[in-house]
């Protein structure tokens, strides 16, 4: 397979995955991996596995090695992250893609982080979420749009 013909599947496997259709995605780039070592193929290749096929741990394994290839592409961010949604481990996930966002703006992690609801920080960090401080405060200021 040319390289062009490894882009074609990489993208179709992109627009697989946007439509939800993972096991179709997982083929495309599996074809991608195949023929060339590129670590974004085998990166969407790790979260399609992990999704479809349980192989959660090597998954994470071949996140992390794509990440240590290329750690300013925030897809690994993002793949990594969405593993680590599947094993339900939040924290893990949301970290992944707020790191993925230092490198650049990514609209899937931007749509992930939505749809999780990240909060914002409390007003008074020293307090917890809770006191009545920082919770009213915070929707007084939310409300004269001072906070979003």
């Amino acid at each position: 397979m040319t390289e062009s013909e490894n882009v074609t599947s990489i993208d179709k496997g992109r627009e697989a995955l946007s439509k939800g259709d993972t096991l179709s995605a997982l083929s495309w780039f599996e074809k991608a991996a195949e023929t060339e070592d590129n670590p974004s193929a085998r990166s969407y290749l790790a979260f399609c596995m992990a999704k479809e096929r349980g192989l959660l741990t090597k998954g994470i394994s071949w996140c992390e090695e794509s990440l240590r290839k290329e750690p300013e592409n925030p897809v690994h961010y993002l793949n990594l992250g969405r593993i680590y949604l599947l094993i339900k481990k939040r924290e893990e996930a949301i970290r992944n893609f707020r790191e993925g966002l230092k490198y650049g703006s990514n609209e899937e992690i931007a749509d992930e982080l939505h749809r999780l609801g990240i909060r914002s920080s409390p007003v008074f960090a020293f307090l917890k979420r809770n006191n009545p401080f920082n919770k009213y405060l915070g929707i007084l200021l939310k409300m004269l749009r001072l906070r979003s």
